[in-house]
Parts: structure tokens; sequence; C-alpha cells
């Protein structure tokens, strides 16, 4: 299995160190290096992750109405500026032929997806097609919220502004009964 290579993280960070001005020398900062790149070794645990695997554990079960799992938080890293954009993500499908997934299991292919690089709009499709691939739903349904450090820390400087992404595949695509009961289900 592929690993982050922990080692080239540290000579890049001192590196960034040195080009900022810094002594990676100094007291405070000695360590930063070596923080930096074990902080990164969890960050970007996903890179190595396929999202489908956690969604094959599924189970029996006689239920094909909505399984919605809302608010659940996530943690991920801007591809383009390498600064965090966090929120919160709702995922939701109609099961279909007897088959549920483990509702941890979602919350899982979530953070896989997202310990990454990554752009919102890529891990709210990804998250979508991984479900349907995997339990083949009668519907999905994934919206995301989050705050982007690189608009609140740099930029156009916007903290609290929030960027809201969706992907609905199947029923929820096709019905806007279906898509108006679970975006209002989301809401409450």
């Amino acid at each position: 299995m592929e690993q982050i290579d922990q080692d080239k993280i540290q000579e890049a960070v001192k590196m960034i160190l040195e080009a900022i001005g810094d002594d990676p020398e100094r007291e405070g900062i000695q360590d930063t290096p070596k923080r930096v790149a074990k902080m990164y070794s969890e960050v970007f645990a996903g890179m190595f992750q396929d999202p489908k695997e956690h969604l094959k554990t599924v189970f029996g079960e006689d239920h094909e109405e909505l399984v919605l799992v809302k608010d659940i938080p996530f943690y991920s890293m801007c591809e383009h500026h390498l600064v965090p954009f966090f929120g919160k993500a709702h995922i939701g499908y109609l099961p279909q032929g007897g088959k549920v997934t483990g509702l941890s299991k979602i919350a899982r292919a979530l953070e896989s997806v997202a310990s990454r690089p990554q752009l919102q709009e890529r891990i709210t499709s990804t998250v979508a097609d991984s479900m349907v691939e995997t339990l083949n739903p009668r519907g999905v349904i994934v919206v995301v919220e989050a705050e982007h450090m690189c608009m609140t820390m740099r930029g156009v400087n916007k903290p609290g502004s929030k960027t809201v992404t969706s992907a609905v595949r199947g029923a929820f695509e096709n019905s806007e009964a279906a898509r108006s009961e679970v975006l209002s289900l989301i809401k409450e």
C-alpha cells in the first residue's frame, strides 16, 4: 500500500519556513516540519482509500424508504490553496432490494473522500456516485455546506460565508416531490 512520504513533507516545510524568512532551527518551530508531516498523514489519509469499500458493508432489511444522515461534520483541504474547508454533509438514499448500509459507513465514505486535496463539488458528487455504484439504491441525495478558509483568511476575506453543493441521483433527480421532501427534512 502506498503511503505519505513524511520525510519529503518535512523537507518541504523546512524550505517553506526558510522561504518566508524564518529560521527552521528556531526553538519554537524546530519540530514544526515533523508535526506538519504527521498532521498531513492524518489529514490526507483518504489518498489511498476507496469510499466504496466502506459502503460494501450491507445488511438485509426490508426497508425501502428514505434513510437520511444529517449534519455529518467533515474537514478537507482546498486543492487550490492547501488551506482547510469544513462544514457538514447531509446524505440520504432510498434503499432497494432489501439492503441497507451501516449509518457509520456513510460517514466513513464521506471522510475518505474529504481526506485528500479536494474541491467541495467533487466531494459531493463522489459520495453520491459511490453510493449509487455500491448500493444500487433507487435514489441518492448529497448536500454539503462548507466554509472555505481560502475565502475567509485570504482573497476576499469573507468569514462566515458558506458554499452549498448538491448531487441528486435516481428518484431524487427525477421526482421534484421526493427531492423537496428530503430537502425539507434536511432543513429541520
